[in-house]
């Protein structure tokens, strides 16, 4: 059985707008009059609409937009232990990270993000976090994985739930393969320079601004750097642009054994653990892979 007091992560289905405010807006007013810290993180139509919904009861939740906390789905978590962190007892959380309008990427990182949870909060007693689904619009691929990655399904256990005991199997799923041909340019100490400068170039011929180019660079480099230090000394870059988004891949012999690397934020003069951090800070998008070759990660960065 699992503890009523423990982490509750609880999956909810729903179909159309009424539907959703019948099933969230009862779980917030519960929390409010119940004196209970809650946060809500969805879309911005869906946030309005609940705000409409709850009346007075809106000024005593924290609001989020999905769009920009979880545009990239591995910086939701951080925003979540943001409003856990020295907060004891009961509180709630609502957050809505998969919509209809989610790339296939996004998607599988969404879903990665959903079961990462179960081991980034398994501590937070008390904290009861709800996730929407739009059975209405979301394949039913989507709707049965939620079902694997969330121990309670409405007010029951769920007997579909898959557990958290190993990492989620999104994190050892080969990405989709590049168009053509990339060339590969080898990561090693003496070659960092001018790896900056072949993404950088990238960039700007994708139509990167300076600014995000320089984003891209600084992660690129960061990561490159990991393999160097923790991935047998060297590794391998390939850049490409598809549908007006640079991606940098970066592979090499490393294994990637920590499930949560880049979604804890390190501790100020802690030396280690910034560089995956930052690229999900400056990113829209990072995949992670432990591959029976090694490591890959893969930077997306959007050019508009």
């Amino acid at each position: 059985m699992l503890a009523t007091d423990a982490f509750r992560h609880e999956a909810v289905f729903y179909a159309g707008p009424e539907a959703f405010l019948d099933r969230v807006a009862p779980f917030v007013e519960e929390g409010v009059a119940n004196g209970e810290p809650v946060m809500v993180a969805l879309e911005a139509p869906k946030l309005r609409a609940l705000k409409r919904r709850l009346g007075a009861a809106a000024e005593h939740v924290e609001w989020a937009d999905m769009g920009d906390i979880g545009h990239n789905p591995a910086c939701i978590i951080p925003a979540w232990r943001d409003f856990v962190a020295g907060r004891s007892g009961s509180m709630r959380g609502v957050g809505e990270p998969i919509w209809p309008g989610r790339t296939p990427d996004e998607l599988v990182e969404c879903q990665c993000h959903e079961a990462l949870l179960n081991t980034a909060f398994e501590a937070a007693d008390g904290f009861h976090l709800l996730c929407p689904y739009d059975s209405a619009h979301l394949g039913r691929e989507v709707i049965e994985e939620a079902e694997r990655s969330h121990p309670w399904l409405g007010t029951a256990e769920n007997p579909h739930y898959r557990g958290h005991a190993g990492p989620p199997p999104q994190l050892s799923v080969a990405l989709a393969p590049a168009p053509g041909t990339p060339p590969e340019h080898r990561i090693a100490p003496e070659t960092l320079s001018g790896i900056r400068a072949i993404v950088a170039e990238h960039a700007r011929a994708a139509g990167v601004s300076e600014a995000r180019t320089g984003d891209l660079v600084l992660a690129a480099h960061e990561v490159a750097s990991n393999s160097i230090r923790h991935g047998g000394g060297e590794g391998l870059l390939r850049v490409w642009h598809e549908d007006h988004t640079v991606i940098c891949e970066i592979s090499d012999q490393g294994l990637l054994d920590q499930p949560l690397a880049g979604r804890t934020r390190p501790e100020l003069g802690v030396d280690g653990g910034w560089g995956l951090w930052l690229a999900n800070q400056l990113c829209d998008l990072v995949q992670l892979r432990t591959l029976p070759g090694g490591a890959v990660v893969r930077l997306h960065l959007r050019a508009t």
